[in-house]
């Protein structure tokens, strides 16, 4: 190869890399973890941070536990340094698209938590920030608050009466993205509906129990327990669009 031409490629290479370095990394595939174990291939333990003022706890890898084949994710009140609160968050190393997205969980009852299972991607990420939500605030259990983000902008949803608390058992929540809609479900019946402001964007899964003592309004106000709090959660599955049933669990089993 001539060394005009060597140059040319090199020239070419710089061009493209500033693009080549936005691209986003390869879509994780289909999964059902159980939490027999905890895959950290699949997952990344928060630990040592919080996410702004509106979080009164930081995340903490002690505030995770297996147990009996599930994740407990707990509140503790005042445990950290200088009476700090900890609290839970883990999140997916791969990103991942349109698909159903599915938990089976259990809450604890407090006003000003929220516990949550949700897909997110933003700045943090060399991204917009796009949001599909699932949120138990756990001053009402009763009911799920869903949501979505496209660009930072809240695109509306609203809390919805589930078939049972959150507190009496396990339940499964569940979304299922594709272009141009979203639609959640309570154990496999629709609750929501949604055909605008739908994100595209690759997002990764992220599951968190955390506290505020300023979105009062929409949390409740934060009363501090009298001992740690445990959300827990049974499994987590993802099935990629277009794919059928992949675990006896999930959703798409149980459709015609």
């Amino acid at each position: 190869m001539s060394i005009l031409r060597i140059l040319s490629c090199l020239v070419a290479l710089a061009i493209l890399a500033p693009s080549l370095a936005r691209a986003e990394k390869p879509l994780g595939g289909a999964f059902f973890d159980s939490f027999d174990s905890f895959n950290k291939k699949r997952w990344y333990i928060s630990d040592g941070w919080t996410n702004g003022d509106h979080q009164s706890c930081t995340w903490a890898r002690r505030a995770l536990k297996l147990e009996k084949s599930k994740l407990v994710m707990f509140f503790l009140p005042e445990a950290g340094p200088d009476k700090t609160n900890l609290c839970a968050e883990i999140q997916t190393r791969a990103r991942y698209s349109y698909g159903t997205y599915e938990v089976r969980l259990n809450t604890p009852k407090n006003s000003g938590l929220n516990a949550s299972f949700f897909t997110y991607i933003g700045p943090v990420h060399g991204m917009p920030h796009d949001e599909i939500d699932i949120e138990i605030l756990t001053k009402d259990p009763s009911k799920v608050s869903l949501n979505r983000y496209l660009s930072g902008k809240p695109m509306g949803g609203g809390e919805f009466p589930l078939p049972k608390p959150t507190t009496e058992g396990f339940q499964t929540l569940a979304f299922r993205w594709e272009p141009g809609a979203i639609t959640w479900y309570a154990d496999g019946k629709e609750i929501l509906k949604v055909t605008s402001g739908v994100p595209s964007a690759a997002q990764k899964i992220y599951l968190s129990f955390w506290s505020t003592q300023t979105l009062s309004e929409w949390m409740g106000r934060y009363k501090k327990p009298p001992g740690p709090l445990r959300y827990t959660i049974d499994w987590v599955g993802y099935t990629p669009l277009g794919e059928t049933c992949q675990f006896p669990e999930s959703i798409l089993c149980k459709e015609p």
